[in-house]
């Protein structure tokens, strides 16, 4: 499989590569994804660039939290059925060596959830962290219907996936934004002043 890979931190022109590495084989309580989309993340190029540290935790590493595809193998103690099922999965190089910056990716089979029906794949990519993230901010203690929230930074991806949580959660949504041309970003996700 072709895969991004790393050795050492700095920026992506001087330690990004692409390599072709065996098709990873998914152990027990794992599956394999074929990847169609891969998300980035600021972690993704952070921990690259090194702001989260100055070493790469393993010989190499594969970047990327958040994508999406189907699963084309499963690994002991989960269901043959999911063996076709359109994926998107979250934290896949979450104190792993590999990431979604490459072909196929094996993960624990509860960090490859069903894609939502009526989503295609390059959307069901971005819905990890971002918005899991804005998710646990927003529903944390209970519905936030008839409230009014205010999400800072609603042109970033984590504010974009928050204005766009709130409103289906039927919030009335006051974004931030640092510049002019961002208030469209967040008016176009929903928001109701910016």
């Amino acid at each position: 499989m072709r895969a991004a890979v790393y050795h050492h931190v700095g920026s992506a022109r001087e330690v990004l590569e692409l390599r072709d590495l065996p098709e990873p084989e998914p152990g027990c309580g794992e599956v394999r994804v074929r990847l169609a989309f891969s998300a980035v993340n600021p972690t993704d190029w952070r921990a690259r660039a090194g702001v989260l540290g100055a070493v790469v935790p393993f010989p190499m590493q594969i970047p990327g939290q958040d994508g999406a595809g189907v699963i084309d193998a499963v690994g002991p103690n989960v269901d043959d059925a999911r063996v076709g099922e359109a994926v998107w999965v979250y934290h896949a190089a979450w104190q792993r060596s590999t990431g979604t910056a490459a072909q196929s990716v094996v993960v624990p089979a509860g960090q490859a959830v069903a894609v939502p029906e009526g989503i295609g794949l390059e959307q069901a990519a971005a819905l990890g962290i971002p918005f899991m993230t804005a998710h646990r901010c927003l529903f944390a203690d209970g519905p936030i219907n008839d409230r009014r929230v205010l999400v800072a930074g609603g042109a970033g991806v984590v504010g974009h996936a928050a204005i766009q949580l709130a409103k289906r959660g039927g919030a009335e949504v006051i974004a931030t934004i640092s510049a002019p041309e961002k208030a469209a970003l967040a008016e176009q996700a929903g928001a109701d002043m910016s």
